[in-house]
């Protein structure tokens, strides 16, 4: 494999993984699907079965027990096996900010997905994903902007990150 080409298929990969935390985190069940082959599999603990399926699991559920989140990709190592496949582990930490009777907390995850990429048709997408847990916490927080001093995000197709204007 040359070295330029090497350098594309690793950009396409991680154009996948930051495309699933975006899908993720504004809700967008399709750009979540995407990120998968058809038949992909997906471990994340409390789901294991098909990526096409985690998809909606987890927008539903994000949705329902967050008010807002972001998952933030670290280091990547990318190991080809050929030209159409590579092994991927990358460092995730995922924040949600949830809210009780007592009122906001954040909740944080950090791990790492590991995953194989398979290169089919032209088009690298993940073939199989494994959740890794590495540490977890919860605190309670109080807003540090009043609301209005900066541009909201929103949990949808209506995010200004959207916008091509």
């Amino acid at each position: 494999m040359d070295d330029v080409q090497r350098l594309l298929d690793e950009r396409a990969i991680r154009r996948r993984l930051v495309e699933y935390c975006r899908g993720i985190d504004r809700l967008d069940v399709e750009l979540v699907r995407g990120v998968y082959h058809p038949d992909a599999t997906d471990d994340h603990g409390s789901f294991v079965g098909l990526g096409v399926d985690f998809a909606e699991y987890a927008v539903r559920r994000v949705g329902e027990g967050c008010e807002a989140t972001m998952h933030v990709i670290g280091n990547s190592i990318i190991d080809f096996a050929g030209s159409d496949a590579a092994f991927v582990e990358s460092q995730v930490v995922a924040y949600q900010q949830r809210r009780d009777e007592a009122g906001p907390f954040l909740q944080t995850f950090g791990g790492r997905y590991v995953d194989r990429f398979e290169r089919r048709h032209g088009d690298w997408r993940i073939a199989h994903r494994l959740c890794v847990h590495d540490w977890d916490k919860v605190e309670r927080i109080e807003l540090a902007f009043p609301p209005g001093k900066f541009t909201e995000g929103v949990r949808s197709g209506a995010d200004p990150s959207y916008r091509r204007e």
